[in-house]
């Protein structure tokens, strides 16, 4: 090591301090050739830095080399990887690493949380379903109350109908559960096993399948259960109707201008989450007002790369002729005062020819230019979706364009010529 550091001039500049020692089997007098194995011996190098950290790991944790994994006995997961509920695709999955510590007691304890959950969130997710399906039981659910089991309503409705007797009996039967056998950590029950061979089995093989099957659809039930709360909380109904959920904030707005495929009504920042109209409607005529100009500045761009310029002169008194505008940003310094002063004026005509004040029809874009939109409805919205989405598309290309024009100094510039790229 020492030889490879001293045999040579490394100080910034020098050959060897690039990587160059002479060794030209390794390299080559040629200099195509030369730069075709340097760019490979980087490549191999970066693979091989990665392939040694990852050997260094498994010889630590197996004990060889080329270690089995299997050796790897002290992995926190080597204790819970074979228990009940590890499926797959994703084998033993523990993502939040509740399990890093290898604790086998709070494994268990959570395991037995984990099938009591599954199991009532099973036993709810059929309640929910039973009664749409089947039906309800005929006569009274409580004769001295006069309440029939049909004017119990499905779903988080029912818990008003419910009578305190009938409180009392789901108590009781809770209770029950919880007290009729030993559930102490270490007992068949603690491990949710009450010995209801129903469930289970006698035979070992049947009874770990079924098992594994009850922590699956427990699982299921959990996320199912929840999905029919909100659904029956946020409709009113227990398979309710999303249409119902007219409380929803995104409901005012579904079936407005720019919603469409394939996303929909898209707001992953939650600006209409106050539901507010008068915010909507503003963000809206700003949205088609920066579209329009965008698209305008788009075409701007390209129009003189394609078509050419104008003959003559765009300033006589000044000399200038269109000719030598540049394009893009570069032709911000050539405009002459006169110009900008028309551009000005032609923003102030825009913004003051007409009332634009909220809930005009020039507030949300409709300046009367059937040519842009149309007299028949139908055929108006389709148009002003275009323009929306024709809008979106060129605010996104005319920041690119600048991006472009102020990096490399061409409205159409290779980037090539952006020579001050840190990457250069």
């Amino acid at each position: 090591m020492a030889f490879c550091e001293v045999s040579q001039e490394q100080t910034p500049g020098t050959d060897a301090y690039a990587g160059d020692f002479g060794f030209k089997v390794l390299t080559a007098a040629d200099p195509a050739e030369k730069t075709k194995k340097l760019n490979a011996e980087i490549a191999n190098g970066r693979l091989a830095m990665m392939a040694i950290i990852g050997m260094f790991f498994q010889d630590g944790l197996t004990g060889s080399a080329w270690g089995d994994w299997a050796n790897y006995t002290a992995s926190p997961l080597r204790a819970f990887e074979n228990e009940l509920g590890v499926q797959a695709p994703v084998g033993f999955w523990d993502p939040a690493g509740f399990t890093a510590d290898g604790s086998v007691e709070d494994f268990k304890r959570r395991r037995a949380t984990e099938i009591k959950h599954g199991r009532i969130s099973m036993l709810a997710t059929m309640g929910y379903i039973t009664p749409e399906i089947t039906g309800k039981f005929p006569g009274y659910l409580s004769p001295s109350a006069g309440l029939k089991f049909a004017d119990v309503p499905n779903g988080l409705a029912a818990i008003s109908k419910v009578p305190a007797a009938g409180w009392g009996q789901i108590l009781a039967y809770m209770a029950f559960c919880e007290v009729s056998q030993e559930q102490t950590p270490g007992t068949d029950a603690y491990a949710g096993d009450f010995g209801f061979k129903v469930l289970t089995a006698a035979d070992p093989a049947e009874k770990t399948k079924k098992l594994n099957a009850e922590i699956a659809n427990g699982r299921l039930a959990m996320m199912a259960i929840i999905g029919m709360f909100f659904q029956d909380g946020l409709t009113g109904s227990a398979w309710g109707d999303w249409a119902n959920y007219t409380a929803s904030p995104l409901r005012a707005f579904e079936n407005e201008l720019g919603v469409q495929a394939p996303v929909g009504f898209w707001d992953p920042a939650g600006f209409t989450a106050d539901g507010s109209v008068e915010d909507f409607k503003r963000r809206r005529a700003t949205e088609i007002k920066h579209g329009r100009i965008s698209m305008l500045a788009t075409m701007g761009y390209i129009t003189p790369e394609i078509t050419g310029k104008f003959p003559g002169y765009l300033s006589p008194s000044a000399g200038l002729k269109f000719a030598d505008v540049p394009n893009g940003l570069a032709a911000i310094s050539k405009v002459p005062a006169a110009g900008w002063g028309q551009i000005l004026a032609y923003m102030a005509f825009c913004e003051v020819s007409q009332d634009q004040t909220p809930g005009t029809d020039a507030y949300a874009g409709d300046f009367g230019f059937k040519v842009l939109t149309a007299s028949d409805p139908a055929e108006k919205t389709k148009k002003l979706s275009a323009e929306l989405a024709n809008g979106r598309l060129a605010m996104m290309a005319i920041i690119g364009m600048f991006f472009q024009d102020g990096l490399t100094g061409s409205a159409w510039g290779d980037w090539a010529n952006y020579t001050a790229s840190p990457l250069r």
